[in-house]
């Protein structure tokens, strides 16, 4: 963890820390995630709520990219949901409705996620730690656009999972803050209240 002297007390000190980091970084933001959208993943690291965090444009890869998780500490590959938006929602001093983000989205692409933290305990952390910590980005694989996704169904549609051509276990959008667009909108909320404005042609994975 981080010394006790220098720990983010809250969210907004997380996302302050996360701010500097990446302007040191001085890299592309092409996107956003969201962590622990679902209540297992929340019990999971010890988290009340979901989280944000940047994707760099220099981790993102190309669908078929070859990854060793040999150095990764969480050793997880999660299959996503990923809305690239249209144009601007810039911040705002009121919440942005599900109909007004859903309308901003331009494309969805099928995509996954490889998530790892600088912390070897990061289930003990808390939520500013892993907010301070990019909320777990690393690496991202973005799938090719899908067709007509505005009428998915979000809800009762499974996902299947396979694993050398084997189909090995299913995601269903309700694991997904009730619902796959509710996500979506929660996370163009959580940057504007904390400032941040969600530009076109980012996208954020669910």
């Amino acid at each position: 963890p981080i010394s006790e002297s220098l720990r983010p007390k809250t969210r907004e000190d997380g996302y302050a820390i996360a701010e500097m980091l990446s302007k040191i970084r001085n890299e592309r933001v092409v996107g956003w995630k969201i962590a622990a959208t679902s209540k297992a993943g929340q019990a999971h690291i010890n988290v009340d709520g979901p989280l944000a965090g940047r994707l760099f444009e220099s981790r993102i890869l190309s669908p078929g990219s070859r990854v060793t998780l040999d150095s990764n500490v969480m050793k997880v590959a999660e299959v996503e949901f990923a809305f690239r938006f249209g144009y601007e929602l810039p911040c705002n001093s009121r919440e942005y409705s599900l109909s007004e983000v859903m309308n901003s989205v331009a494309s969805l692409h099928l995509s996954v996620e490889i998530p790892d933290s600088r912390y070897e305990d990061f289930v003990k952390v808390g939520a500013a730690q892993l907010i301070a910590d990019n909320a777990c980005a690393c690496l991202f694989i973005l799938g090719a656009s899908a067709n007509d996704w505005r009428d998915f169904d979000y809800l009762n549609e499974p996902i299947a999972v396979s694993l050398n051509g084997e189909t090995i276990d299913s995601g269903y959008g309700p694991n997904v803050l009730a619902h796959t667009p509710v996500a979506l909108t929660w996370s163009v909320n959580e940057l504007s209240s904390m400032g941040m404005t969600m530009k076109a042609g980012q996208f954020v994975t669910t």
